[in-house]
């Protein structure tokens, strides 16, 4: 979709407040610009040096592996960088910041706010140019100074950050048009600052560091002075404002320098209070519909509320709650092994990179801290330890505390009903050896009007049984880029689900907005030791001539070991339909006649189609179509077996598939 249709299709989702709200946005840039290009030279004020912030925690953490934190510190005074894909890149100390490490692409330093960051042929791949100025590399340096003392690490972030300063200005770039952007670099910069050593840190003892701090304090100015006059609203209002909110809080408690910061952290933190309960459901889940999102939001929370604790503001204790519940859900929905199922968008973003460990997981972490926190026996047995993470959030004495707490008399059974977040979870002897887990999606599609994050995947399940899974969402892989591989990793084809004339259930208008939105209704809910049952619905499918409504039943019977899924197609006329199961890429499928088997590890399923005269289909990373495929890791995917079913329907159509689960 070019530029044109993208901004067209954008004005056909917002309404009249958001317009006025967007026309007065485009005056103050417009004012802006031209100050900026009439004045000579920008005075800006000067920060008050007698109070900072406290530190997150009041004894930073040291039981680690220092020699894991060092080795990393020194890839990067090397040059060589993570991004995405780009594993150990070469981008050199200090790197080019207005350079995609991708494409190569230059961007230009133009006033930034007018730059198109869409534009794939002004900036190449926006997330991965972004991604190394979020500034996560600088915390680096900063753990490998504090556990080390070696002052390479110290020096290195100073030139880390002059060369900053002096590549990307205040406002030109496209390191300064996203208030999100500008925000998660605040964050790194605030546990950069108190990593080493604060105001007091030796980089600042001379007159040389005490221009360094001068400049680098002026750029906190800068950039939260951006973030509150450019917080997103209305429809856009997601994720992103709320990272903004965090990175304006951290800032406004660090550095509380300046006239504006009381103002900032007020407003911050209301705001915070505000967007918590709006952006999360009563039940945990998060209004994105996208897991990963479900995480890094939670991954927020903390960071406001760590940095609330310590220095005496502190969150109210619905923030609390919301935050334990949204932890509850991502407990729900992890399998023995500790997976949890793609759903929703994933971009791989990290707030900040605390741990080394090779083995860290970014679920299992926020149980483990929240085992801590809130003191949960069921979130300690999910974590499975104590990582690396949550002992630089919280310390070293929490991990003594973790690992006093009992899990001998721990319920094994999960909460299985999110009905206001739209998620259901079924299954039989949950966290044992012979666990069965399914979690099946009959939620809405996204938050807000553009729905950002959400995939059309409504009536779609997962399965795993024993920790292993089998049918797997197929996760996300492309962002800005890519729109053929962006419209088929979101679209209906990619999900356990059923796809009508070969149009997803949801109209997309673009990588990040759906113009039209499957409304999901869940009809029944039922769960006993017999079974679980699920009955819920969707009218995607009733913009067509002929209009369609989906009704899928699941029904889970236990002791048979055996899922029936019902599809019926209400409707009159004519209509073409393929029925997708997406396995893991661990799994071995075969077809033998009108029967799919899938096997991994000692465990089989079984799958049939009646009635019908469709024949099952297996594809395994066709590019064409394109089917087959799974993105674990952001822009990058593997092929996996997909099985499907097509054929043509004349009137009320219902099909029933059956999977009979068996091991050992």
């Amino acid at each position: 979709m070019n530029n044109l249709s993208w901004k067209f299709n954008r004005l056909r989702t917002m309404g009249v407040s958001e317009i006025g709200y967007r026309l007065l946005q485009a005056v103050q840039l417009r004012l802006e610009l031209l100050l900026r290009e009439g004045a000579k030279k920008y005075s800006l004020p000067s920060p008050k040096l007698s109070t900072f912030g406290r530190p997150w925690i009041n004894t930073l953490p040291n039981q680690f592996d220092v020699r894991l934190y060092c080795d990393a510190a020194d890839r990067v005074l090397a040059g060589y960088f993570d991004v995405f894909a780009l594993k150990g890149a070469k981008l050199g100390f200090p790197p080019r910041w207005n350079r995609d490490p991708k494409t190569g692409t230059e961007a230009p330093l133009v006033f930034g706010k007018t730059l198109d960051y869409r534009d794939e042929r002004i900036v190449g791949d926006i997330k991965y140019l972004w991604e190394p100025n979020r500034h996560l590399h600088l915390t680096t340096l900063a753990q490998a100074y504090h556990l080390s003392g070696d002052k390479r690490y110290a020096e290195g972030v100073q030139t880390f950050l002059e060369s900053w300063f002096d590549q990307c200005p205040y406002p030109l770039g496209v390191n300064w048009t996203s208030s999100l952007e500008l925000a998660i670099r605040l964050v790194n910069w605030s546990f950069t600052w108190h990593l080493l050593g604060g105001s007091s840190s030796y980089l600042f003892t001379s007159e040389e560091g005490q221009r360094f701090q001068r400049r680098w304090l002026d750029s906190v100015f800068q950039h939260c002075q951006f973030i509150a006059g450019f917080l997103s609203r209305h429809s856009s209002a997601n994720n992103h404002l709320y990272g903004e909110l965090m990175g304006l809080f951290v800032a406004a408690v660090t550095w509380p320098c300046w006239r504006e910061s009381e103002q900032w952290k007020t407003q911050a933190y209301k705001e915070l209070e505000t967007e918590t309960l709006k952006q999360n459901a009563s039940d945990g889940v998060n209004r994105e519909q996208a897991v990963y999102y479900q995480h890094e939001v939670t991954d927020m929370m903390l960071i406001c509320w760590l940095t609330a604790r310590a220095n005496g503001v502190g969150f109210s204790r619905n923030f609390s709650s919301r935050l334990e519940k949204m932890l509850e859900f991502i407990a729900s929905i992890m399998d023995l092994s500790g997976t949890v199922p793609m759903i929703g968008d994933a971009d791989g973003a990290l707030m900040v990179h605390w741990s080394q460990e090779s083995d860290w997981d970014v679920y299992r972490s926020l149980l483990a801290t929240g085992a801590y926190i809130y003191n949960r026996s069921d979130f300690k047995m999910k974590a499975n330890h104590f990582d690396d993470k949550s002992r630089w959030l919280l310390g070293d004495e929490a991990k003594l505390q973790f690992d006093s707490i009992d899990t001998n008399d721990i319920q094994a059974k999960p909460r299985q009903e999110f009905r206001e977040g739209g998620y259901f979870v079924m299954g039989d002897n949950f966290n044992a050896d012979g666990e069965v887990r399914l979690v099946a999606d009959a939620g809405p599609l996204g938050y807000l009007s553009i729905a950002a994050h959400g995939h059309a995947d409504a009536l779609s399940f997962t399965l795993s049984v024993a920790g292993n899974e089998l049918l797997i969402d197929p996760g996300t892989y492309a962002f800005h880029t890519q729109k053929k591989w962006r419209d088929y990793f979101r679209g209906t084809s990619a999900h356990n689900t059923v796809r009508v004339d070969g149009m997803d259930q949801s109209e997309s208008g673009g990588n990040f907005m759906w113009l039209r939105k499957a409304n999901v209704s869940c009809e029944s809910w039922e769960s006993n030791e017999v079974k679980d049952c699920l009955v819920a619905s969707h009218d995607g499918y009733i913009r067509l001539r002929d209009p369609i409504i989906h009704r899928r039943k699941i029904e889970f019977l236990k002791k048979e070991s055996t899922i029936v899924v019902e599809d019926t197609l209400e409707c009159s006329g004519t209509h073409d339909i393929e029925l997708n199961w997406h396995f893991s890429e661990a799994c071995k499928v075969v077809v033998e006649h009108d029967r799919i088997v899938a096997t991994v590890a000692n465990v089989r399923v079984d799958m049939t189609l009646s009635p019908g005269n469709a024949q099952p289909e297996l594809v395994c990373g066709d590019d064409q179509l394109p089917l087959g495929w799974v993105s674990r890791r952001f822009d990058e995917k593997v092929p996996a077996p997909t099985v499907t079913w097509r054929e043509k329907i004349t009137g009320t159509a219902r099909r029933s598939t059956i999977l009979k689960i068996s091991s050992g």
